[in-house]
Order: C-alpha cells, then structure tokens, then sequence
C-alpha cells in the first residue's frame, strides 16, 4: 500500500496545472515590464542631474605659461570671465611685498595671492566693486597709481598684487583655484 501511495505523491508532483504555469508566467512578465518602465523613468532623471559637457569643459581649463615673457600679462576666458595672469619681474614682486597692510582697504599679503611660484600672478579680471574689467592688462592701458590694474567706471585702483587700493572695491582681486601641473602650465578650475 505505501508503493501505491507514494506512486501517487510522485505523480501529483510531476503534475503541473496550466493555470499554475500562466500564473507565473504573468508575475514574471509583469514584474520584468514594471523593472524596465521604472529604469526608463529613473535613468533620464538621473542623468539630467549630471552637468553637460559644455560645463564640465568650461569648469576647468589648462593654460600654457611658456610664451609669456617677463613682465607680460595675458587674458583667458574661464567660465565666461577674464582671467588675468601676469609674469611679475623681480622689482614688482618686491614692491608688492613691501606694501603695509594697513595701508590696504582688503588686507592680504602678497605671499597669499599666489600659490608656488611668486611671478606668476593669477586673478578673475572683475572689479569687485560693480563686476566691470579693469583696464592694465595691455601695455599701453592706465594702470593707475599702483601699477596695477584700474576700473575705468568707478576709479577702483589695484596693485600689481591684484589688491585694491584706491576706489569703491570692497576686495581685492579674486584669486581662482588654481595648481601648476609644472613650471609652465597651470590647471584653473
């Protein structure tokens, strides 16, 4: 009696229902649709969150400093603002060394205004005062009292250091973030 019994329980396992084999089917298929409408939605959201290339380009940018003689200045644009870098020759190092803080509106040595190398003095050319430029970056500019740079709109005059002087500036001249990947290329951004 228990050969039959369990030749029985053998064949009830073998025994599928077709019900039961559609039912799965539909979980599986529902659960596989709902998975890829449920990607579909969140990877879009996901990736509009990311910057766009144009940005990311434009966030950092790598400028070479080896065509820049001494006591040079040049303009790069660098996220749709002047940048300003000068090659400072040794007496305008000196005399921006020499200055007194307290006769500075913005205090801030010199040493602070660069990162390694003193020549190399590097700005966002944008009066802080009203955001206009400030002229003295050409030779034949008015660089002001200071022998900097100087806002044709309100008179704000800066020093070779990029430190306001003179005028309606509250700051000086923003110094960016910037590191030098070697001695004649730096990375801003």
């Amino acid at each position: 009696m228990t050969t039959i019994l369990e030749s029985n329980i053998a064949a009830n396992k073998k025994k599928v229902s077709p019900q039961k084999n559609r039912r799965d089917f539909l979980i599986l298929a529902t659960g596989a649709l709902g998975a890829v409408g449920v990607g579909s939605f969140i990877y879009p959201l996901i990736k509009s969150m990311n910057p766009a290339r144009d940005v990311l380009a434009a966030s950092t940018i790598e400028i070479n400093l080896k065509p820049v003689a001494e006591g040079q200045a040049i303009t790069v644009l660098w996220r749709g603002k002047p940048l300003f870098i000068r090659r400072r020759t040794e007496k305008e190092i000196q005399t921006a060394r020499s200055v007194p803080l307290k006769d500075l509106l913005d205090p801030q040595t010199d040493q602070d205004r660069f990162k390694t190398h003193p020549q190399w003095l590097v700005v966002v050319g944008v009066c802080t005062h009203l955001g206009c430029v400030p002229l003295g970056q050409k030779p034949t500019d008015n660089k002001g009292e200071y022998g900097g740079w100087l806002c044709p709109c309100h008179g704000s005059e800066y020093d070779i250091s990029g430190r306001v002087r003179r005028g309606p500036a509250p700051r000086n001249l923003e110094v960016p973030p910037y590191t030098f990947l070697n001695d004649t290329t730096i990375r801003v951004g």
